[in-house]
């Protein structure tokens, strides 16, 4: 094992599948020239030349249609958007041809391609680029999404992203890139649809996925303080959703929390919370809870920042309040 940075992780997923397979190839805005908007795909173009490492204009819905059709061929296109904030602009492409392609074909024409790039919040960057994605492409049958919070799982399920074929959105976080976690030297895949259990524990299962993985590993260090052993579940994929994980946990410990950076209306969280009432009712001691973003824009001033994104603090009391614990 060595101790890589986040962006680190994905470049060698990238070069890796692209020195496997000479059908993929990398496409986006500054990827090629400027080396990625973050550094992702440095080196790339040196090593695999102009047709392989494509810049483009400013036009999401342009290059998202480009990859598309080349994955309709034959290809296995890796479309990155300098944030999912602006892949709103290609959503056409996404949601009426990649995800829908094999179904109106009569399994006829797939779509193997891999849409990536940051989802969420980045500090103070304004209401428009703030906006974390994972609960809008999640409710898109066709498509598969990975949403992921540190650089093991971020190697290993954008490798089997490229190699999978179904469309995938691949969802980071820019103010992870710079993160850094234990990777292996020799290669390795991590199977899509398949949650990880980062914390085991007894009392309470707190259930979160990307950055927000963060705040949930940092609320069990301070439950811990006060004798309560949070199990923390990162979900990795949210579709396919990993059910039996989530169920099995809580099961065990009878409580469950969910922390996520989306709005609460029709969220993540939403599901989660249905389909564990559904099938794990008779398990609960307390109700299902859950902490989300405001459901509001995020405006640019840091206290509204704050006030905006899920925290250690919030976490840590709505766990003791299923706990029927004194604050």
């Amino acid at each position: 094992m060595r101790e890589i940075a986040f962006r680190q992780a994905l470049r060698e997923a990238l070069q890796e599948e692209m020195r496997r397979d000479d059908k993929v190839f990398l496409i986006g805005e500054e990827v090629a020239e400027y080396n990625g908007a973050y550094k992702v795909s440095q080196g790339l173009l040196d090593e695999f030349g102009e047709k392989r490492v494509i810049d483009t204009p400013i036009s999401e819905l342009g290059f998202a249609a480009i990859g598309v059709g080349a994955a309709q061929n034959g290809l296995r296109p890796v479309v990155e958007f300098m944030t999912w904030n602006f892949a709103n602009l290609a959503l056409d492409q996404i949601l009426n041809t990649a995800s829908k392609m094999l179904a109106m074909s009569g399994g006829q024409v797939g779509c193997p391609i891999v849409f990536r790039g940051p989802s969420g919040s980045a500090g103070q960057l304004g209401a428009q680029h703030s906006t974390a994605y994972e609960s809008y492409y999640a409710n898109i049958p066709g498509l598969k999404l990975v949403s992921v919070s540190n650089p093991y799982d971020a190697k290993g399920l954008l490798k089997s992203a490229i190699r999978d074929d179904d469309p995938v959105v691949f969802m980071e976080s820019e103010v992870m890139y710079g993160d850094t976690g234990e990777v292996p030297e020799e290669e390795y895949l991590i199977p899509i649809g398949k949650a990880d259990i980062k914390r085991a524990g007894k009392d309470v299962t707190i259930v979160s996925y990307n950055k927000m993985m963060k705040v949930a590993l940092g609320a069990a260090e301070e439950l811990a303080k006060d004798g309560v052993e949070a199990e923390v579940i990162d979900l990795r994929t949210i579709r396919p959703l990993d059910w039996q994980t989530i169920m099995e946990s809580v099961k065990k410990t009878n409580r469950l929390v969910i922390v996520e950076e989306q709005w609460p209306m029709c969220s993540v969280s939403s599901e989660i919370a249905y389909r564990i009432q559904k099938e794990a009712f008779d398990y609960l001691d307390a109700p299902v809870r859950r902490i989300t973003s405001a459901d509001a824009p995020m405006h640019y001033a840091p206290n509204l920042v704050k006030a905006y994104l899920p925290s250690i603090e919030r976490t840590v009391k709505i766990v003791k309040d299923v706990m029927y614990a004194e604050k």
